[in-house]
């Protein structure tokens, strides 16, 4: 039955070899079968720029993604929060569609709005600050301005003061708030909405203003590989070992 996969929050990196080799075999068992692959943000660890796509493990991860690009299953990305800095030479290189964030689509008669998931999560002022500063053009120019190397070991400094604050932080306060997914809904009309950042896979109903709109949120691959299959009749979660 045709059918649409997604996935994020991957988190690809040459340190977790068991999680490269888990989206390897998903690439060529799995994603083929279907129309399309939505990968919605957080494919890779981390992102410095596109001046790294020469890098080995860059270039096998682009080019499983290219071949399946090649074979007829679309493709598009979104950026997350930690591969923000992906650009068009990423999308070129992985032939894929570089997605904003949200995306509306028409999915199987249903319009379903798609984005990484960070913006939902209002009730984390610490984040969202930060989020503004490094998603501004002016960050985004001087940082990329500056040597590979250095951007890589700036990145890692964050990625650690990152840790050490949501040891600090309650869990909730990470999760999307009630307030920001009902305006995100009735703003683009009351959709279904798909997103990842969470890592807490699960349906959620919202009854608002007389519609109905399903919340769909994607797993992550820290410990399990798992993607969101959608078809003309069910939406389901599946698991790969």
């Amino acid at each position: 039955m045709p059918h649409t996969l997604f996935i994020s929050d991957l988190h690809l990196s040459e340190s977790h070899p068991q999680t490269t080799v888990q989206f390897l075999r998903f690439m060529q068992d799995v994603a083929p079968h279907a129309e399309a692959l939505y990968i919605l943000g957080d494919l890779f660890e981390y992102w410095a720029g596109d001046d790294d796509l020469d890098a080995p493990f860059h270039r096998q991860i682009c080019s499983a993604l290219a071949s399946l690009s090649s074979n007829s299953t679309k493709l598009y990305i979104m950026h997350g929060n930690r591969d923000f800095l992906m650009d068009e030479a990423l999308a070129k290189a992985c032939k894929a569609t570089l997605l904003s964030d949200p995306t509306l689509v028409e999915l199987y008669g249903q319009p379903t709005l798609l984005s990484h998931g960070d913006t939902l999560c209002t009730g984390d002022g610490a984040y969202q600050q930060f989020r503004g500063t490094v998603r501004s053009s002016e960050w985004r120019s001087h940082f990329l301005s500056q040597p590979l190397r250095q951007r890589k070991a700036t990145i890692e400094q964050l990625r650690t003061q990152s840790e050490q604050s949501k040891r600090n932080k309650e869990a909730d306060i990470m999760d999307v708030t009630h307030d920001a997914v009902l305006e995100l809904l009735r703003r683009y009309d009351f959709p279904h909405l798909i997103h990842g950042h969470t890592h807490r896979p699960n349906k959620h109903i919202y009854h608002i203003d007389g519609h109905t709109c399903e919340r769909w949120v994607l797993g992550d691959w820290d410990t399990q590989a798992n993607a969101l299959q959608v078809s003309n009749t069910d939406t389901q979660y599946l698991k790969f070992s």
